[in-house]
């Protein structure tokens, strides 16, 4: 059981802040919703370790337990998907940049209007996750993956510039 217990807790230091981030991208940024989500993931994570089979990585395993808890909130709650550009939390860049930060609030505003495999994988995608994993993740093909990323990219740019998707 030490083993286990030491395990979880390496898992659960290197795991947390990349898993509650993909839950507030799911739940618009609120912070609440984010780490209730985010601890349901580690309770799930932690009762089916001692299964864990190794057939993917460790990494894309807890993703997709915290993409499917984070689905599974949100058709219970029934929340919406689009967010008011007001309730974004504040972005401070170094250089105080008013244009830029503009940019990035309508940028996540756009996040939000993708599609759920479309905000799955932006959002695995800004937290640096490989292509394969990401694939794996998503249940698609490499080459299919980057075929997606580069239309989501294109649709993003449409939405910051123009306004629309």
């Amino acid at each position: 059981m030490v083993d286990t217990k030491e395990s979880f807790t390496e898992l659960f230091n290197h795991h947390y802040p990349k898993v509650l981030r993909i839950c507030k991208g799911y739940f618009n940024g609120n912070q609440a919703m984010a780490v209730d989500a985010t601890q349901e993931v580690f309770i799930k994570v932690w009762e089916k370790l001692p299964g864990f089979r190794h057939e993917a990585g460790i990494g894309t395993w807890i993703y997709r337990i915290a993409v499917n808890t984070c689905l599974m909130q949100l058709r219970k709650t029934g929340i919406k998907k689009m967010v008011p550009v007001d309730t974004m939390p504040d972005i401070h860049l170094e250089d105080d940049n008013h244009e830029q930060e503009e940019k990035l609030r309508k940028l996540y505003t756009c996040i939000q209007q993708l599609d759920e495999t479309g905000k799955l994988i932006i959002l695995l995608v800004l937290e640096a996750v490989a292509y394969p994993d990401i694939a794996q993740i998503v249940g698609i093909s490499e080459e299919n993956l980057r075929v997606k990323i580069h239309r989501i990219k294109k649709n993003l740019t449409q939405c910051v510039l123009y306004g629309n998707i």
